[in-house]
């Protein structure tokens, strides 16, 4: 099937996704703030820039669109033009995912993983859900488990 708009459309389409400050990371920020938990945003001294680092619970959260990291789920489906280099770009993004994660655990941080199709998809009340993320969260925050992978 071919591209519904032309290259340069599609190129500004693709050149205005955000990879940091996404309405879906502010929501669980704003969520998490309330709820008393203190974090920094971004951090480059650790491995992948987690979204959300808390120092306190020793603890990373990502919250990762499902096509950008290749996820395994009905959001993500293969580009149809280009296909070498988006192949070979996701796969590398898939890769970098698994290696940070090992990376973290390696060096004594918690992580948490947040896939978009826990929150978006045909029937889902987004601001439910966020709710309902931050509560597992939570839950994960206060117990000892290293790992937390919410999605669909």
């Amino acid at each position: 099937m071919a591209d519904i708009v032309d290259k340069a459309t599609r190129s500004r389409m693709m050149s205005g996704i955000k990879g940091k400050d996404t309405k879906p990371e502010i929501a669980i920020r704003k969520r998490l703030f309330a709820a008393g938990y203190r974090y920094r945003l971004h951090d480059k001294r650790l491995p992948g820039k987690p979204d959300l680092v808390l120092p306190k619970y020793n603890a990373v959260i990502f919250i990762n669109g499902c096509f950008w990291h290749k996820h395994d789920c009905h959001l993500f489906k293969w580009p149809v033009t280009r296909k070498t280099f988006w192949k070979k770009k996701l796969t590398r993004n898939h890769e970098k995912d698994r290696e940070t994660l090992f990376e973290l655990n390696r060096i004594g941080w918690r992580v948490a993983t947040i896939w978009e199709c826990s929150f978006r998809g045909p029937g889902i009340n987004k601001q439910k859900e966020i709710a309902k993320i931050c509560k597992k969260v939570v839950k994960w925050l206060e117990s000892k488990k290293v790992l937390l992978e919410i999605k669909v």
